[in-house]
């Protein structure tokens, strides 16, 4: 008499329970184009929603604690002249995300931790090679102010984001449209998927293909009969990958191990309202005190609606096996080191007392002079010490002159907020 034998695992008993109707954002426009990215971004700090907008392309940012209904006048981030397509926060800066649009540009704007009182329309940089739609983008795991896009165009263009400058272009790799670009975990390799239906493991450095069509997939798993796009997310904290079908209502999710049959199915996730997009929380955004090991932001039509993954746990103990330690904020590389062919795994940070998202810091653009790179074309005026001296404090006064600035901004920004919340407060006395 045999008996079956049954796979042991911490995640066997993992559930997906949709968060109650005052968690959720109300009232949000999500945006209709027709495209196959997420539409959706989420980080410790902010909800962003690509929405519907007039004229243009435009995302809406909220403050993740600002739940429930959405005023229809609540500013937007707007700039791009035609719709926007893809949109991710930097892993380094929680105050920091781009956007990438049908106008062939990709913008990268500071979101501030006040709520503005107006639509924030001018990016701190806007980057521009592609020839055609800009659809894809993916921050760099570890080197700071690394962007990567990929258009229409076929290529894929690696951005310092802090001088405006290209790092590496790939012109000559795909020849055809290029559905999905994602970084390995220390950002030395890029995994591409692309119309012509091939699979490429690349070496942005180098400009190789170090990998393509691999012979036969270790594990094949049949989904459905759907035509929907899949969003694949992965945890490797818990080895995890989630499948979102784009138009489906139901959130498939598999543990991934290093002995046959590699892939374990471990549940789905079913509601009853497709899904427009699909935003993934990072894992120092989650509850660790609740056992959540993952959470999604799933789009309707017109509401967004957080689903919470848990393992149930009897004791309120901090539980190690579930947290190992995770990628926090802080870049492992700059990215002039990471050009060099210098790598470095994520700096990791404990979520052992939760995680607090840092104060806000701002991205620094400098562009530089192509003069500097120029030959003198005459003698050069040596510069005295106390000429450099002079000059040093100088800078140093106006930078300080414009930081007063700016705090001084802010502040009246924060009085008319407050001003108009009273002034809203007096009329609806009056009604």
């Amino acid at each position: 008499m045999s008996r079956r034998v049954v796979r042991q695992s911490k995640f066997r008993h993992v559930f997906g329970q949709a968060a109650k109707a005052d968690q959720a954002y109300e009232d949000i426009r999500v945006s209709k184009v027709t495209w196959d990215s997420s539409f959706c971004a989420v980080n410790p700090k902010f909800l962003a929603i690509i929405v519907e907008a007039g004229g243009g392309g435009a995302f809406i940012v909220l403050p993740l604690a600002k739940t429930g209904r959405v005023d229809k006048n609540y500013p937007l981030v707007t700039g791009h002249t035609a719709p926007v397509l893809d949109i991710d926060w930097c892993p380094h800066n929680d105050n920091v995300i781009a956007s990438a649009s049908d106008d062939t540009t990709i913008m990268v704007w500071q979101i501030p931790d006040y709520t503005p009182v107006r639509n924030i329309t001018e990016p701190i940089i806007t980057l521009e090679g592609h020839s055609k739609r800009v659809g894809i983008l993916s921050w760099h795991p570890t080197a700071r102010n690394v962007l990567l896009s990929a258009g229409g165009d076929n290529v894929i263009i690696i951005w310092n984001v802090g001088t405006g400058e290209v790092l590496l272009s790939l012109d000559e790799v795909h020849p055809d449209v290029i559905h999905s670009v994602c970084w390995n975990s220390n950002g030395s390799l890029l995994a591409t998927t692309c119309k012509d239906k091939t699979l490429r493991i690349i070496d942005p450095r180098k400009g190789q293909v170090v990998a393509n069509n691999f012979e036969e997939p270790v594990a094949l798993q049949e989904m459905d009969t759907s035509n929907g796009v899949l969003l694949p997310f992965y945890d490797p904290d818990s080895s995890i990958v989630y499948l979102c079908g784009k138009g489906d209502s139901s959130i498939r999710y598999f543990e991934i191990t290093d002995e046959p049959p590699f892939v374990h199915y471990l549940n789905t996730f079913s509601s009853k309202e497709p899904q427009r997009g699909m935003g993934f929380m990072p894992k120092r955004g989650l509850d660790v005190s609740k056992c959540e090991i993952a959470r999604f932001y799933k789009l309707h039509e017109r509401k967004c609606e957080p689903i919470i993954m848990t393992v149930p746990r009897k004791s309120d103990l901090f539980q190690d096996d579930l947290y190992p330690d995770t990628p926090g904020p802080e870049p492992a590389l700059e990215a002039d080191e990471w050009l060099s062919g210098q790598d470095a795994e994520p700096v990791l940070i404990s979520l052992r007392d939760g995680y607090v998202p840092p104060k806000h810091r701002e991205l620094r653009v400098t562009k530089r002079n192509v003069l500097d790179v120029r030959p003198p074309t005459g003698p050069r005026r040596s510069q005295s010490a106390s000429d450099a001296s002079l000059s040093q404090h100088t800078l140093e006064t106006l930078l300080e002159e414009i930081k007063a600035l700016r705090e001084r901004v802010q502040a009246q920004e924060q009085r008319i907020t407050a001003l108009e919340n009273m002034l809203c407060e007096l009329v609806d006395g009056t009604d």
